[in-house]
């Protein structure tokens, strides 16, 4: 497609956008306000961005931290550290903190993502420290029509009395299935608990942060995990993660996260407390740029012919973006352009290889400022049919926009 067709075909698209754009600015104008609201609560001044060393012990930082982050996630207690090296490890912090030998996880959103398979073992790998070299099971449910099968989940909480977990995952991952809103895991929660209310429910909220008015925990969930080079690190955050939810399960995660009786009492910022802070400001914002991003490429290839999911009107509960190519040429060339659009490193010609904890060969692009951060702009897929390629991100709109438009001078005028 020529340069000038494709800002032809990108401008029509924002005109059609702007219901959807103006819905995404009210949703960040209300997240925006709660991060505010937490950092006057709790008088968020230079000094809690002094770094600290060592055993990190009393660092006001730090501990300030933990309580805006509670305060922003709705949530009765929370811990955010740099130590934490992806939204994978965070997930392992609240699994391994929440099961025991003997107890079973139940996943709800069928096959979690895949560099999960690793943590739960039910691939058969043995001696790589996972919940099943330690006597702990896995079941899972599927979903039905995009949502939760609540009569395949009640008949497994009935026949099996050692469900010690349920686990949802907020976003699509590398499925064909829709993300799962924050009131609908509320829904979850309501239903697992009238039939055990011992029973955590624990949730994988990455990609999910600020793209609703409320986040999972706002809704009863135990506890809820993510990456901080995802939304919530608003692309300035060059590590880390987080968990968040009920003391008792957050406490139970702080003992894995260091050592029992020490939990959340140790750890140096190293002096990256003043970026998380900044992340965590500019979060909000952030996200509402890679939800218009996401709304202009479903906008403009489903235009073309091409599948998307979300579709560019509907509700969104993650910033992932997906679009089926059916055909690996075309899905190499949409990720070659979101890569040549990007800030850092342009020249890269992305091609498909191995990587650690995926079961297929995956394409990336990921022109970022901080190595994988996906809120920055990324565009990625496994190469399989159908060939689907899941961007998110963008620190600007403006910035997303110019991506997309040289991701579609790649492609043919028409599928």
């Amino acid at each position: 497609m020529e340069a000038a067709q494709a800002e032809i075909l990108i401008g029509q698209a924002e005109e059609a956008l702007l219901p959807q754009f103006s819905k995404i600015d009210k949703t960040a104008l209300l997240n925006q306000k709660k991060v505010l609201e937490a950092f006057w609560e709790h008088k968020i001044s230079e000094a809690h961005f002094n770094p600290s060393t060592g055993y990190g012990y009393n660092d006001r930082g730090r501990e300030a931290l933990d309580s805006v982050w509670a305060r922003v996630f709705e949530s009765e207690a929370a811990f955010v550290r740099p130590h934490i090296v992806s939204g994978t490890h965070a997930i392992t912090i609240g699994l391994f903190g929440l099961l025991r030998p003997g107890d079973c996880m139940l996943s709800v959103t069928g096959t979690p993502y895949d560099t999960l398979i690793g943590v739960i073992g039910p691939n058969g790998k043995k001696d790589a420290g996972s919940l099943a070299d330690f006597g702990i099971k896995y079941r899972q449910t599927e979903q039905k029509n995009d949502y939760f099968d609540f009569d395949a989940i009640s008949r497994v909480l009935q026949l099996d009395k050692s469900v010690k977990l349920v686990y949802a995952q907020k976003s699509r991952g590398y499925k064909d299935r829709a993300a799962v809103s924050s009131s609908g895991i509320g829904e979850l929660v309501r239903f697992v608990k009238s039939i055990n209310s011992d029973i955590y429910v624990a949730v994988d909220n990455c990609y999910g942060e600020f793209v609703e008015a409320h986040e999972p925990a706002y809704y009863g969930a135990d506890m809820i995990m993510g990456s901080l080079i995802k939304n919530p690190g608003g692309g300035i955050a060059q590590c880390g993660g987080y968990i968040a939810g009920t003391k008792k399960a957050v406490g139970l995660a702080a003992h894995r996260l260091t050592a029992p009786l020490v939990g959340t009492e140790a750890g140096a910022s190293l002096g990256q407390g003043a970026n998380i802070y900044k992340g965590l400001f500019f979060a909000p914002h952030v996200v509402a740029q890679s939800l218009k991003t996401a709304c202009l490429a479903s906008y403009v290839y489903e235009n073309l012919g091409y599948e998307t999911s979300p579709k560019y009107e509907s509700a969104r509960y993650d910033i992932i973006q997906s679009v089926k190519f059916l055909s690996e040429e075309k899905l190499v060339n949409f990720v070659r352009g979101i890569q040549s659009g990007s800030a850092v490193d342009s020249h890269a010609f992305p091609e498909a290889s191995e990587m650690p904890g995926y079961a297929d060969k995956i394409i990336m692009a990921s022109g970022s400022f901080t190595q994988g951060s996906s809120i920055e702009i990324s565009a990625d897929a496994p190469v399989r049919p159908p060939y689907t390629a899941y961007m998110q991100g963008a620190l600007t709109y403006e910035s997303g926009r110019i991506c997309l438009s040289k991701a579609l001078e790649k492609e043919p005028a028409r599928a």
